[in-house]
């Protein structure tokens, strides 16, 4: 039964309110350490909404606690009363001003889909955080954002003109700049408004000098209120004030902001050092360098964890050295070269330079940029493999002072025994770094707290700040005396007091803090339950809870362009949390914890929230700690339905490789039956969408084809395995056929396995583990010889030949055939390019368009195939849309559809349809050419299909 303030937030008119476990346990925590269950979230989709909500919440004294899209990392997005989730309607831009440069938006917008709105008339919106893909303008004006460009543009404060608000009292305000006959009416007209306004202009007057000497002494001083904004000098700017107050005084329900006009061009150029140390010396030379707009700095310990094999991250090539500075330039085109020549110059004296790069290719500069932003995710695993956590995540320094404090940090570390990446904005002083704390123990949580307090005490010394764009949240608020005097502090207290005298907006933040240690997301005091899995998870040592939590919240996977990888495309579609990644995540780490979710594998939240995952593995490679949800998903059903009956779709489509090989004895009459007046009733009965039509079965299966033929050229490669996979042998096989006229003109001996074998992708993917493991041990006996004699294997369906890549190793983890046959396989295009020496293409002078089948993405990617269409002079684009929609039995799924072809439509299926008559259509996966096939009029081709014509005309 529904609680009385779930009751009233819905019946007040509050938007979508949702106070049931799943949800609870999904907002439970943000990109922090901490972990607090909320009463209820609450999903606003007007400004009236809000202001009910915020009614209900004060009317049943329950806190409210405010989040963008929960990537705090000091945990100042989470709370046990209200959580107001302004990304997933209230998110609109309300008014564009381009001349004035400026506009009015929800606090829920998205950084990049402002930056989308206002590019077209060449401006920006200053403050970038590395998150800018997720990121809310209300969080980044809740923490007072500034990321990489802050030395041109300036915090997100410097950027805010005017805020709308709403205090916990349901008092409206709209905030700005305030001249001192401004004041004085507002404090005569009284009410509220008038009284706030006198509290907090009697604070300032009575503590001038405290303001002027403790607060706003550099840029990256974000510790604490910005109680200077309300200077006279600042003209008494309340909007400014309360940027960085963390939604502790006022919820925004607009925000009014300075836009700024893009640099015509920009290079970058990349500084290396010997070490951090040297590289933190050097910044106070080059700041101020004509044109310079950020100067980012990273340790080798960085890069090295980039560069680990399982992250599948992009290599890039720095200088040499061990720690190198970002430095970017923005100017006309002609004038960057002298900028980036001078900077290089004022760079080579310093101690410790060992060269330099300047970079004006706008894709390799992105991928180098990639390294920085994909840092907060990255540095969560050491090059190791160690966990890394965040809890002193962004002390900063004036620059000057970075070189002494980077060295004293170090060695801090080294007394504590703890390791960590560094990176940051050393042109600001400002210093990110994930820790190997250990919250497992309680020895650990004391090192944790004893660090996190000498650490306080180290910054303080170089007279700097607890945080310098992340906030103090919880993770900070307790260490803030070891920063400011008492005199300061009280401060703090007096102007959350003035706006919020009844502690209803996220209390335990800033003022009155909750202690540092105190709700841990991973507690020595919470033991979870004993779960076992079949799938081995190696890289978290068996540790399926270990596995989950690799999540840290960085929220890469809510990125709402459809284009930048694969991950994830139902929360494309859905905007909800639930359908992302980390959502899908937490909610596991949760039911193996037992507090949230208590029915362990049983869970019915769980397998909900996995519903709408394709299982695409599209996060296995674009999260930054490879937090793989398809085989988490895979163990959750394999579990959750042992001994019960399963979805129908489970057997018809789980089973679809035994079930083809009956189909396959009268292909005609199954056809006939499945496309007839029958099909309804079939389709209800399998569990497949009524809107999907069920693929024909061909008349003659690829195996037939093959074994009744001659093998054709001279073979003097020798042999070649040809892995049959069951969709193209039963739907597609001259797509295999079209792969044995190649392989033949290459001048491999093809040979197929014995029998008919499976990878055992369909069970893996509907949770039948048991069953998957016996087809995949099925396949090892067949191939052993096959492995033994080092004959390579091809495979042409990529979802195929990723399982025998990846899964086939996991199902059979003490098989050295199946560790073997994962060595020994490739796909078509990576047999030809990089195994084949001599052998080229025909000519094909065509233009085509490429669909990048999502498990190639993940496990091989897309280089070789590129490399063979260029070989053979096909004029090739390669689209960045993500997964197809389809992924296997998900688009053919009853309840899937719409979910499906949403995901296709992003951007795949109207680039179809936008191509010229003429350009060939190209994606080697069966399931992106089935849905190009049913959702649009074109038909797509396997690239083995287009060679191989080529070659036979």
């Amino acid at each position: 039964m529904p609680d009385r303030l779930e009751l009233a937030l819905r019946e007040r008119g509050c938007g979508e309110v949702a106070a049931d476990r799943g949800r609870r346990a999904q907002y439970a925590a943000d990109a922090s350490n901490y972990r607090r269950v909320p009463r209820a979230v609450v999903f606003p989709r007007t400004r009236q909404d809000v202001i009910n909500a915020v009614a209900v919440c004060r009317e049943l004294g329950v806190p409210i606690t405010c989040r963008g899209a929960g990537t705090s990392t000091s945990g100042q997005a989470v709370g046990e009363g209200v959580v107001l989730d302004f990304s997933r309607f209230y998110n609109r831009v309300l008014e564009l001003d381009p001349q004035g440069r400026r506009a009015v938006v929800h606090p829920g917008i998205v950084l990049d889909d402002l930056q989308a709105a206002v590019a077209p008339h060449g401006l920006v919106f200053g403050p970038d955080p590395s998150t800018h893909s997720r990121c809310t303008i209300g969080g980044m004006i809740g923490n007072n954002a500034c990321g990489s460009h802050s030395l041109a543009w300036g915090r997100t404060s410097e950027n805010v003109i005017e805020l709308e608000v709403v205090t916990y009292r349901g008092t409206v305000l709209t905030l700005g700049e305030m001249t001192r006959d401004e004041i004085t009416a507002a404090i005569e007209e009284g009410g509220e408004r008038g009284e706030l306004i006198a509290r907090l202009h009697e604070l300032v007057q009575g503590d001038l000098e405290v303001l002027r000497t403790r607060l706003g002494r550099f840029p990256r001083q974000v510790s604490g209120y910005a109680l200077e904004q309300l200077l006279p000098e600042h003209r008494f700017n309340l909007a400014r004030a309360l940027v960085g107050s963390e939604g502790t005084c006022a919820i925004i329900l607009s925000a009014t902001l300075r836009l700024v006009p893009q640099p015509p061009a920009r290079a970058l150029v990349v500084l290396g050092f010997e070490n951090a140390f040297q590289a933190a010396d050097a910044v106070p030379a080059l700041l101020g360098q004509t044109g310079l707009l950020a100067l980012e700095g990273l340790d080798r310990s960085l890069t090295d964890v980039v560069t680990r094999p399982e992250t599948r991250a992009t290599i890039v090539t720095l200088p040499s050295g061990n720690a190198w500075l970002f430095a970017e330039l923005g100017g006309y085109r002609g004038a960057l070269e002298e900028a980036a020549a001078a900077l290089v110059t004022a760079a080579v004296p310093a101690a410790g330079f060992t060269g330099a790069e300047t970079v004006t290719d706008p894709d390799r500069s992105k991928r180098l940029w990639r390294i920085r932003e994909d840092g907060a995710g990255l540095a969560t695993r050491l090059p190791d493999g160690s966990e890394a956590w965040p809890g002193w995540e962004d002390a900063a320094v004036p620059p000057a002072e970075l070189g002494p404090y980077l060295r004293g940090f170090s060695t801090l570390l080294g007394r504590h025994g703890r390791r960590g990446a560094v990176y940051g904005h050393f042109g600001e002083g400002c210093l990110h770094v994930r820790i190997d704390f250990d919250f497992t123990t309680e020895h650990g949580v004391d090192t944790f707290r004893a660090f996190v307090t000498d650490a306080a005490k180290l910054v303080a010394a170089h007279g700097g700040s607890l945080s310098g764009e992340h906030g103090d949240g919880q993770a900070r608020s307790e260490l803030l005396p070891l920063l400011y005097p008492p005199e300061v502090i009280t401060l703090f207290e007096r102007f959350k007091a003035a706006w919020d005298p009844d502690n209803g907006l996220n209390p335990g933040m800033i003022v009155r803090p909750l202690p540092v240690d105190g709700n841990l997301r991973i507690s020595p005091t919470r033991a979870g339950l004993p779960l076992t899995t079949v799938l081995p998870f190696h890289a978290d040592g068996g540790d399926f809870a270990k596995a989950t939590r690799r999540c840290v919240g960085v929220g890469r996977c809510r990125s709402h362009a459809p284009a930048g990888g694969v991950m994830c495309p139902s929360y494309r579609v859905t905007r909800d949390e639930r359908d992302s990644t980390r959502g899908r995540a937490r909610l596991l780490y949760e039911m193996t914890q037992g507090e949230v979710i208590t029915s362990g594998w049983r869970s019915e939240e769980v397998r909900d929230a996995l519903d709408l995952c394709l299982s695409c593995k599209g996060c296995s490679v674009d999260c930054p700690v490879g937090v793989d949800v398809a085989s988490y998903k895979s163990e959750f059903l394999h579990q959750h339905y042992s001994g019960r009956i399963r979805p129908a779709s489970h057997y018809s489509m789980g089973w679809l490789p035994l079930l083809s090989r009956v189909a396959a004895r009268t292909p005609r009459l199954v056809n006939a039956v499945t496309s007839s007046r029958l099909a309804p009733l079939l389709k209800k009965a399998g569990g497949i969408a009524a809107q999907r039509e069920i693929p024909r079965f061909a008349e003659r299966t690829f195996l037939d084809w093959f074994r009744a033929r001659d093998p054709r050229g001279d073979g003097h490669r020798g042999p070649v395995l040809l892995w049959v996979d069951s969709f193209n042998n039963h739907f597609s096989p001259q797509v295999l056929q079209a792969g044995v006229v190649v392989l033949e003109h290459a001048g491999y001996r093809v040979q197929v396995p014995r029998g008919t074998q499976c990878c055992g992708l369909t069970w893996i993917t509907t949770g039948q583990l048991g069953i998957a493991r016996r087809v995949a041990a099925r396949t090892t006996r067949a191939l052993t010889e096959v492995v033994d004699r080092g004959i390579p294997v091809v495979g042409l369906e990529p979802s195929c030949t990723a399982a025998l890549k990846t899964d086939l190793p996991d199902l059979l983890a003490d098989d050295p055939v199946a560790r073997g046959l994962a060595d020994a396989i490739s796909t078509f295009a990576e047999l030809l390019t990089q195994r084949t020496p001599g052998w080229k293409p025909p000519r094909i002078e065509v233009t085509s368009l490429s669909q990048t089948h999502c498990h190639q993405h993940a496990t091989s990617g897309f280089g070789a195939d590129a490399a063979l269409l260029a070989a053979a002079g096909v004029d090739n684009q390669v689209l960045d849309s993500g997964c197809c929609g389809l992924a296997g039995n998900f688009g053919f799924e009853d309840g899937h559809y719409d979910v499906s072809i949403a995901a296709g439509e992003q951007v795949l299926l109207p680039a179809v349809r936008a191509a010229a008559p003429d350009t060939v259509v190209l994606a080697d996966g069966f399931s992106c050419r089935t849905q190009i096939a049913q959702a649009t009029d074109r038909t797509a081709t396997h690239v083995a299909e287009l060679i191989a014509t080529r070659l036979s005309t």
